[in-house]
C-alpha cells in the first residue's frame, strides 16, 4: 500500500508497537484493537481489514478517504476465499425474479426517505450522479443539471409521453413534467420510495405524472422516449439482457432513450464489499456486453459520455453532507444506525468517491443515447453542440468541501 499509493500512514499493532509507512507525517493511523483482526486479514485481504474495521476490531485516525485510496492503489488480486464468497453471494442474491428483485432494493432503499434526504440534494433527492458543468457550485444545481443534460439528449418536448424505469424518489418525474411538459410514468420495486414520490406528486398537483410499484417486467406499452438512470447495475449478471430487450419493447419505433450507468471497462468481477454491504445483487456490467446486447435489441448507439470525474465529485457531497448530518441520522433509529452502520456507509460514499477518482480506474460512469431504429438526417442533430448552449445561471451558494477532497 506504502510503494503502489506513495500515502504515508501508520500502523499500531495490538502489543503497542508503532510501525510507520513511506516518507512524511503519516495521513491516517490504523489502530488495532484485536488480534482477530489480523486473521481477518490473512484470510480475507482488503475485505477481511474492512470487515474487522465495522466490527470495531480496528480504528482509524486521520483521512479515511486517504486509507481508502491508499487501501486500492495496494490492492492485488482478490483472495480465494473472498472469490468464493462473492460467487457463493451472488447465487443466493441473483435477480432472477421479480421477488428477488424487490427484496434486494428493499435491503437498500428502504431505509427511508427521511434517512436519505439528510444528505442527498433536496427536494429531488437524486441517487445517482449529477453533472458538474463549469460553474456549477452546489450539489442541487448540479442534479439539475444532470436532469437537463438528460432531457437535452433525448430531445424531450410538450406532449412526449416518457418512461422512467427504476424511478428512485422521483426526482426526474417531477422535474420532467415541471421542466417540459412531457407525460412520465416511473416503474419502482421500491415501495417507500414509490409512496415518497406519490405524495410529492399529489403535493405538487402533477396531473401527467405516475408513480408505479413494479420493475421492467410490469411495461406493458410503448411510449416516445425511454430514461434509465441508475437502473442497469441492479439488473444483475442475469437481468442484463432482459433488462435491454425491455428498453427496446418499450421504446416506439423512431423513439429515443438514454442509459446512465455504472460500468466496466473491460471484464472484472463487482466487489464483494458492495454486493454484501450496500447492493445485493448488483452487478457492473462492462461498457462492451451493454453495447453488444442494445445491437442485438434493435438500438442504434447515438452517443457514448464518460461522465466518471463527476461521480467522485457527487460522492464528495454525499459523504460531506451525511458526516455533517450523522446526529440527525442517528436520532432517527439509534439501533439501526449506530457505530456499525456508519462504518459501512462511510467507507461505501469516501471509497467510491476514491475509486471514480483513481487514474488507474476500471469503473466509469456512463451515459448512452439510443434510438430504435436509425435516425435520420432531420431526426436528431448532426453535432453535439445543441447540448451546450449557454442557459441562463442560477443564483446558488457553493456546495461545501474541504480542500482536500478536490478532484
Amino acid at each position: 500500500m506504502g510503494e503502489r499509493s506513495g500515502i504515508p500512514f501508520a500502523l499500531r499493532l495490538t502489543d503497542g508497537i508503532e510501525v510507520r509507512i513511506g516518507k512524511g507525517d503519516p495521513e491516517f493511523t490504523l489502530i488495532f484493537r484485536k488480534r482477530r483482526a489480523y486473521w481477518r486479514i490473512a484470510a480475507f485481504g482488503h475485505v477481511g481489514l474492512l470487515e474487522a474495521y465495522f466490527a470495531g476490531e480496528v480504528d482509524l485516525q486521520g483521512s479515511l478517504a486517504r486509507a481508502l485510496a491508499a487501501g486500492m492503489a495496494g490492492a492485488d488480486v482478490p483472495k480465494f476465499l473472498v472469490t468464493m464468497r462473492n460467487n457463493f453471494h451472488e447465487f443466493l442474491h441473483a435477480n432472477t425474479s421479480w421477488m428477488r428483485a424487490k427484496k434486494n432494493a428493499e435491503f437498500h432503499y428502504a431505509l427511508g426517505p427521511e434517512f436519505y434526504r439528510f444528505w442527498l440534494d433536496d427536494p429531488l433527492m437524486l441517487y445517482t450522479c449529477a453533472y458538474w458543468k463549469e460553474g456549477t457550485r452546489t450539489l442541487e444545481e448540479a442534479q439539475r443539471n444532470k436532469l437537463d443534460h438528460v432531457g437535452a439528449k433525448i430531445l424531450l418536448k410538450p406532449g412526449d409521453d416518457v418512461v422512467d424505469i427504476g424511478s428512485g424518489f422521483g426526482g426526474f418525474l417531477m422535474y420532467a413534467e415541471e421542466r417540459w411538459g412531457v407525460k412520465v410514468t416511473g416503474y419502482n420495486t421500491t415501495r417507500s420510495q414509490v409512496e415518497h414520490a406519490r405524495r410529492q406528486i399529489e403535493f405538487k398537483r402533477l396531473k401527467q405524472t405516475t408513480a408505479v410499484e413494479g420493475d421492467f417486467r410490469s411495461m406493458d406499452r410503448q411510449y416516445d422516449k425511454v430514461v434509465s438512470i441508475g437502473c442497469l447495475e441492479h439488473a444483475g449478471r442475469d437481468g442484463l439482457v432482459d433488462l435491454i430487450q425491455a428498453h427496446a419493447r418499450s421504446l416506439k419505433p423512431g423513439g429515443l432513450g438514454l442509459i446512465h450507468f455504472i460500468g466496466h471497462v473491460g471484464y472484472f468481477e463487482t466487489e464483494y464489499f458492495i454486493r454484501k454491504y450496500v447492493f445485493p445483487g448488483g452487478w457492473i456490467p462492462s461498457l462492451a456486453d451493454v453495447i453488444v446486447h442494445m445491437e442485438k435489441a434493435g438500438l442504434e448507439i447515438i452517443d457514448v459520455e464518460n461522465l466518471r470525474r463527476h461521480y467522485a465529485l457527487t460522492l464528495d457531497a454525499w459523504a460531506e453532507r451525511f458526516d455533517r448530518n450523522w446526529d440527525k441520522i442517528r436520532a432517527l433509529d439509534p439501533s439501526r444506525f449506530d457505530e456499525r452502520f456508519r462504518r459501512i456507509w462511510r467507507v461505501y460514499l469516501y471509497g467510491c468517491a476514491e475509486m471514480f477518482r483513481a487514474p488507474t480506474g476500471r469503473t466509469h460512469l456512463f451515459q448512452i443515447v439510443f434510438s430504435k431504429g436509425n435516425v435520420s438526417m432531420k431526426s436528431y442533430p448532426l453535432s453535439r453542440s445543441f447540448l451546450y448552449e449557454q442557459q441562463p445561471p442560477e443564483v446558488a451558494l457553493p456546495e461545501k468541501r474541504t480542500p482536500s477532497r478536490a478532484a
